[in-house]
């Protein structure tokens, strides 16, 4: 099939992404930044998810370019059949010459694994979908990052569908092993700190430990995957969760269509999209600490570090030394209470650029900081960019133009 951007203006591209999830209907919202400012495209998508079977409309029309997310060999052949510029945004399907975008899945699972070690925990465990690769690859890291902190992770494991299918036939796989699943959070030791490969896996252990009788998260604190609001905020306990670029996704995965559907080619076969950071809600909300003294030093460290809160400060509510309180608090923390400040603040920081527009004055004042100068620098050295790239990267005001 030829390319027709020759003899029309608009392209005419076919997005096939699964729309019932919060992850694809950001993708959808990062390609429509995408086509607001680029555009304009004629689009056509399926409410829904696709599934294995391609929309009944698909065949109708002839396609300049094809976004989707690749989920079986039989679709990845008839997309390539098409013969037009094809951009994958699932990964599932690593032989496929289609380039790839997503989320960087290995810096997914070691955030997970960081939160939860900063709460405390010494045990930790994984619930995902066996056999699905983003799934399979966010344990890899997340069992890594626990096994170099000295601790070890076991995993549930349950033999899920074969991993051509879709990611809803995943969830509904799993509901018929909930009994099992409920046994292995009892057997599980406590106090322990769990991450569910997504929201929806978040969601469902979460209702398996209220029926198990097991706490949340005082028994087992559990983190997932996405920021779905949806699960998130219905579930029994609201769940924190790893907050994904998806919309930085789907603005990249447009402008790369667009690039091949002029005649270009990608960079890199695959592009890596980190996270942005974590939602902390009241499933991760508990401090897995013996040390009584620092476990107050956490924690007001927690509720204050952006009040202009120092280490004299923490002298206050603790009756240590200062020496003691550092030695002890970076044996179990593994950082330093001034570092542990810095971090929440900057945090902090990174929270108020991806979900507002104050000035860079108004989000160092908020974040603890005496001079936007001073934030600026430590900000660069410890994320590696500027507060303003960031702020563009993360989609707050829109995202910049190529």
């Amino acid at each position: 099939m030829k390319n027709n951007l020759t003899r029309k203006s608009t392209p005419r591209v076919a997005l096939l992404i699964e729309s019932s999830r919060s992850y694809g209907r950001e993708l959808l919202m990062g390609i429509a930044s995408y086509v607001r400012i680029h555009g304009p495209w004629s689009i056509e998508f399926e409410e829904g998810d696709p599934g294995e079977q391609l929309p009944k409309w698909f065949g109708r029309w002839q396609w300049d370019g094809i976004i989707a997310r690749v989920s079986t060999p039989s679709m990845a052949k008839v997309l390539a059949r098409t013969g037009v510029p094809v951009v994958d945004l699932s990964g599932n399907l690593p032989d496929t010459d289609f380039p790839r975008i997503r989320s960087d899945e290995m810096a997914v699972g070691t955030m997970a694994a960081e939160h939860l070690m900063e709460r405390g925990f010494q045990n930790f465990a994984f619930c995902g979908y066996n056999g699905a690769d983003w799934s399979d690859l966010r344990r890899t890291s997340f069992q890594r990052r626990i096994s170099e902190a000295g601790f070890s992770c076991q995993a549930f494991e349950n033999h899920e569908p074969l991993p051509s299918v879709s990611n809803l036939h995943y969830e509904e796989h799993s509901e018929r092993h909930e009994r099992d699943l409920m046994a292995w959070l009892q057997s599980l030791p406590k106090p322990c700190g769990l991450m569910a490969c997504n929201d929806a896996r978040g969601r469902q252990v979460l209702n398996c430990c209220r029926e198990a009788g097991v706490a949340v998260p005082d028994e087992v604190a559990v983190i997932g995957v996405d920021k779905d609001e949806v699960f998130c905020e219905l579930s029994d306990i609201p769940l924190s969760s790893v907050i994904l670029n998806t919309q930085r996704i789907g603005f990249e995965a447009a402008g790369l269509l667009t690039l091949m559907m002029a005649g270009g080619s990608a960079a890199s076969p695959s592009i890596m999209v980190k996270p942005m950071g974590v939602m902390a809600r009241q499933s991760t909300d508990v401090l897995a600490i013996d040390d009584r003294h620092i476990a107050a030093a956490l924690r007001h460290i927690r509720e204050h570090a952006c009040d202009g809160l120092d280490v004299e400060s923490l002298l206050k509510i603790v009756p240590l030394s200062r020496s003691v309180l550092e030695r002890r608090f970076s044996q179990i923390i593994g950082r330093p209470p001034k570092a542990e400040i810095l971090r929440i603040r900057l945090d902090r920081v990174c929270r108020l650029l991806a979900e507002s527009e104050l000035s860079l004055a108004e989000v160092a004042e908020k974040a603890g900081f005496d001079h936007p100068e001073y934030m600026s620098r430590l900000f660069k050295k410890k994320m590696g960019i500027t507060p303003g790239k960031f702020r563009r990267n993360s989609g707050s005001g829109g995202f910049p133009s190529r």
